[in-house]
């Protein structure tokens, strides 16, 4: 099988589903796959739509239902056809239930609820993009985290990204030759992570980004002997304030933030 169908169903956004299946086929070299994807399936119609793109479709079913019929209906017509249904969330459910002593809701979308945490989140987003690329740094001292690097280390994904988990994340840019806010150098509250890459890669990377403007003519931002100095000299200053160094030189923005969250959280843990 070197192409597969993949129908991936659900009663609220889909997210879930396809979070899970996009880390499962990143492990299948050489396979590639359709997705079909079908969110906010409440109804009967609705699911039968779904069954009927199935039978069109031949393929696994992976699925995130909370109402018993509408599972018990999919799971039928999967039986039908022979095609595996794995239902991504009840296993853990069942775990969880059982360790708490507590049966689950099951409330259909309950994590997207509009309560404390999600406008909390939805402050942190917009806080993390008012402070984007060095703007209102007076008041750097009310982010969690501050983000500093060279041009093109992923700053502004890996804030937004940040965002979304409820943390105020800014960033500032060091560009070679001006000096930093001042201020970054007093503040408290925040980690200040330092954003370091390899110079060949930089030097690659900003290459592709001056192509895409129709920009051929060789400059400072994509010399490569300009960018080991640029390199060099934010390191000197990381090091000089003890500041935590990252490395993001083949790193995703998913893993980026997965560690800087675990440098947040021993930061956290030890005020």
């Amino acid at each position: 099988m070197n192409n597969i169908h993949i129908h991936l169903v659900s009663d609220s956004t889909g997210e879930t589903v396809s979070s899970i299946v996009r880390s499962v086929m990143s492990q299948f070299t050489n396979v590639t796959h359709t997705e079909h994807i079908w969110s906010l399936v409440r109804t009967e119609g609705q699911m039968q739509r779904v069954i009927d793109s199935i039978k069109a479709h031949n393929g696994i079913v992976m699925y995130t239902i909370i109402d018993d019929e509408l599972q018990t209906m999919l799971m039928d017509a999967c039986l039908k056809l022979k095609l595996p249904c794995v239902p991504v969330l009840n296993r853990a459910m069942r775990e969880l239930s059982n360790y708490i002593g507590m049966e689950a809701k099951g409330i259909v979308g309950r994590q997207y609820e509009l309560d404390d945490e999600y406008f909390s989140r939805v402050e942190a987003i917009n806080f993390t993009l008012a402070h984007d690329d060095g703007q209102l740094t007076e008041d750097l001292n009310e982010a969690d985290i501050v983000l500093v690097g060279v041009s093109r280390t992923s700053k502004t994904p890996t804030c937004v990204y940040l965002s979304y988990r409820g943390l105020n994340v800014a960033n500032v840019p060091f560009v070679h030759g001006c000096p930093l806010p001042e201020n970054l150098y007093s503040l408290t509250k925040p980690i200040i992570i330092g954003l370091i890459i390899s110079p060949d890669r930089l030097a690659q990377i900003r290459k592709s980004r001056l192509l895409s403007l129709n920009e051929n003519r060789e400059t400072d931002y994509s010399n490569l002997e300009k960018i080991k100095e640029e390199v060099a000299e934010v390191r000197k200053i990381f090091n000089q304030q003890g500041w935590t160094i990252l490395d993001v030189t083949r790193r995703s923005v998913e893993e980026t933030a997965a560690i800087i969250m675990q440098h947040y959280t021993k930061f956290k843990n030890s005020k």
